[in-house]
């Protein structure tokens, strides 16, 4: 096994600057771009007070980070002032909300107190290769109730 190189380490902050520098999203557009899909699962698109209102935002903040996500691609406005996802932003919404309820139920699986801010505070800084496992591990204990059981039985033990 090769020895990591130390100047691979960075901060928190140099990791999303560097994935920034790669043309990947920022969590807070993540953010912005998993809400923006789930409310256009309901009606195929929204405006700018319903996003800033299920954000808990100033709509001048979604406003900003709505104009920053059409300069990239995945949002378009309508001549009514509808939000309305690419074929991009539609692709990329549909994975970060996937990724979302993987993290949860992963979170929820193993006893965090609280699945649903672990997944916020996790899930923009986890590799799709990594999240892919953890999906087949979710499945795996799925196919397997069994060893799903021994394992809260496990976690139970621990806390005695």
């Amino acid at each position: 096994m090769s020895k990591p190189i130390e100047n691979e380490f960075h901060t928190v902050r140099g990791y999303q600057l560097k994935q920034q520098n790669e043309g990947r999203l920022t969590p807070a557009l993540e953010d912005y771009l998993e809400m923006v899909y789930r409310l256009c699962r309901v009606e195929n698109y929204t405006r700018v007070n319903k996003l800033s209102e299920s954000l808990h935002v100033r709509p001048s903040s979604a406003s900003k980070m709505i104009s920053k996500l059409v300069e990239l691609g995945y949002l378009k406005y309508d001549k009514h002032d509808s939000i309305l996802l690419t074929e991009d932003g539609r692709k990329s919404g549909a994975y970060l909300l996937e990724r979302h309820h993987i993290m949860e139920r992963f979170f929820t699986l193993i006893g965090s107190a609280d699945p649903l801010v672990e997944t916020e505070l996790v899930e923009h800084m986890i590799c799709s290769s990594s999240v892919l496992r953890i999906q087949a591990m979710l499945e795996f204990f799925e196919q397997n109730p069994e060893i799903e059981e021994q394992l809260k039985r496990y976690y139970s033990q621990l806390n005695k």
